[in-house]
């Protein structure tokens, strides 16, 4: 894919200091401590590697990512190499993919509660799934799934959501078969919706008895347990959103459809179309009018606004595993699956080993298409120092 023609590191570059001068009263240290490291992201200031290609000799210096998980440039990697853990765990059935989201009246206090909120939010969804396919109505079997965590919509603007992707059927009762859905979706949206109505809006009372949510702000006025329960009262007038996809394929098909979800970022550089006095463009989706491409132009200050909304917190896990796929069941009961699936178990590619000491770079040569090898680390100290050297060498040409 071509280099995109601006990128996020050039908005805060543009419009941070100002950005951050404007937000003084909202902005973190944890907000500061991402803008830094995507505009340095690839730069001299985090240091970098000199490469040697094995073939023809030729050296280049690299400079560092920043990795970190919230940079559209630090996630290829990342996902590439969770995804080739996770080819060892697929079973041979289709998968479903289905998400939760919360109305749009909670998004401020999940805003203001985003530790509390998102992981209620993990935490409904997951015992939603697990409770209805326990039902013998629905499916009667324990289910495995990964549950991935998204707070945007296509415009940038703050949406929670739970993208969770499902193998098809589960495990009887007694792990004596493998128990095949009835429905076409897997298991029934509307009540899904339901239960995963009761218990986030349970969950979020019981935060409030135990004082971990705040309310500052706006958010004043329902800081009170009785305003607090009318301001949750009309929740329960309206259906809440969960969308369930037809199964879309076999572990064939899973690591490719996974790869679209698990590391992505509020914004990728390839979204964004201008930047120029003062204002950025940037594409988006349009769902609400069958998925048109459209335009959104605001200011450089609004976008670093809306980009940092989506920021999380510190140690956050936003990629988790239920159900037979849990950590600590993985293991046992993964085996278990492909015996009465009659399956072999699937194992990842592997790399031969080498007896060359130098670490591949994961990088070709530019000269002659050889393997670039990792030679010497250095500081941005040292790489200043190279440069220099550089420019003081006599042009002899």
């Amino acid at each position: 894919m071509n280099r995109p023609p601006f990128e996020v590191a050039d908005i805060i570059r543009a419009h941070g200091n100002s950005f951050v001068a404007k937000g003084r009263s909202w902005v973190t240290w944890l907000h500061l401590r991402v803008l830094f490291a995507i505009e340095h992201c690839r730069t001299a200031a985090l240091g970098g590697h000199l490469d040697r290609c094995r073939q023809c000799g030729h050296e280049a210096i690299s400079f560092n990512s920043c990795r970190s998980r919230h940079c559209p440039k630090c996630q290829t990697n990342a996902r590439d190499n969770w995804l080739a853990g996770r080819s060892r765990e697929l079973l041979p059935v289709n998968y479903v993919h289905v998400v939760f989201t919360i109305p749009h009246e909670l998004s401020w206090l999940a805003l203001q509660n985003k530790k509390v909120v998102y992981d209620l939010l993990f935490r409904a969804s997951a015992a939603t799934l697990l409770e209805i396919a326990a039902n013998p109505k629905h499916l009667g079997a324990e289910i495995g799934f990964l549950s991935v965590l998204h707070t945007w919509g296509q415009n940038l603007q703050h949406h929670p959501h739970i993208h969770c992707v499902i193998p098809s059927g589960g495990l009887s009762p007694d792990h004596q078969r493998w128990v095949h859905p009835r429905y076409p979706f897997f298991l029934p949206v509307k009540v899904l919706s339901r239960v995963f109505r009761g218990k986030f809006v349970a969950g979020l009372k019981l935060a409030f008895r135990e004082g971990k949510l705040v309310f500052p702000g706006s958010l004043k006025g329902i800081c009170e347990q009785k305003a607090f329960h009318a301001f949750l009262r009309p929740l329960f007038r309206q259906d809440w959103v969960v969308y369930a996809k037809r199964p879309f394929g076999g572990p064939e098909h899973v690591l490719h459809y996974l790869a679209r979800y698990t590391h992505r970022v509020a914004i990728s550089n390839h979204r964004i179309v201008n930047l120029a006095d003062g204002k950025v463009t940037f594409r988006w989706k349009d769902y609400a009018h069958k998925s048109k491409q459209r335009l959104m132009t605001v200011t450089g200050e609004e976008f670093l606004r809306r980009f940092l909304l989506h920021t999380l917190p510190r140690g956050f896990v936003r990629i988790r595993f239920c159900g037979f796929l849990a950590n600590r069941r993985r293991r046992e009961l993964l085996p278990l699956c492909r015996r009465l699936l009659k399956a072999c178990p699937l194992t990842g590619s592997t790399t031969p080993t080498t007896s060359e000491p130098k670490v591949s770079c994961g990088w070709l040569c530019p000269h002659c298409g050889g393997t670039m090898a990792l030679i010497e680390k250095l500081t941005p100290q040292q790489i200043r120092w190279r440069s220099v050297d550089r420019e003081s060498v006599p042009d002899t040409s």
